[in-house]
């Protein structure tokens, strides 16, 4: 009888071993899952903080090219608004000087005039200002305002006849249009007097 407890008690202690053993195996099996669960979240939460540093940082260089930017066009564009006050003081000695050449005035006035335009233009020129080539070329909407066309035959159609008042650019930057005169061809002069013509008969 006492044998047979015994084997009854070996029994069940190499039973309660095994279960333990069983336990242990499938506790390790799912202490792994959680381990590779939070590895795997970890990871996730890495690469998006990752995506987020990489799109900072590319806000913060966009920002500073954008400052760098504004800084550089204002110290080369900050003279603008002074530069376009001075421009009629130059329209006025300009037509001084073409007054004083058709009334025969004394020299000395013409060459102290010529000598304070002459100046007045290179300090401008000093500071990126320069006078826009209009006379002859073909007429440039960003750069001419044409005032009126003229009918003749010593221009091509589209072409600059005369310049009423000067252009200037600040470095690369329109300050001010160049009001022109720009040729048209003869017989739309014509045609144009013709129409009238026969509205007025009409």
């Amino acid at each position: 009888m006492t044998e047979e407890k015994k084997g009854q008690g070996e029994v069940s202690a190499e039973h309660a071993e095994h279960e333990g053993k069983e336990k242990k195996k499938h506790g390790g099996k799912e202490g792994i899952a959680e381990l590779e669960a939070a590895l795997s979240k970890a990871k996730e939460e890495a690469r998006e903080n990752y995506d987020r540093f990489l799109r900072s940082a590319a806000e913060l260089e966009n920002y500073n090219k954008r400052v760098a930017k504004e800084k550089a066009d204002l110290i080369r564009y900050g003279n603008e608004e002074l530069l376009k006050t001075l421009l009629p003081v130059i329209d006025n000695l300009e037509r001084a000087l073409g007054h004083a050449a058709g009334k025969g005035n004394e020299e000395g006035i013409r060459g102290g005039v010529e000598m304070t335009l002459q100046q007045f233009l290179q300090i401008l020129q000093r500071f990126g200002v320069t006078p826009i080539t209009a006379e002859g070329e073909r007429f440039d909407p960003a750069r001419h305002e044409a005032v009126m066309e003229q009918a003749t035959d010593a221009y091509a159609p589209g072409h600059v006849i005369s310049e009423l008042e000067k252009g200037y650019l600040l470095n690369d930057r329109l300050v001010r249009p160049a009001k022109v005169v720009v040729a048209k061809a003869p017989e739309d002069a014509g045609a144009n007097t013709e129409s009238e013509t026969e509205e007025g008969g009409t």
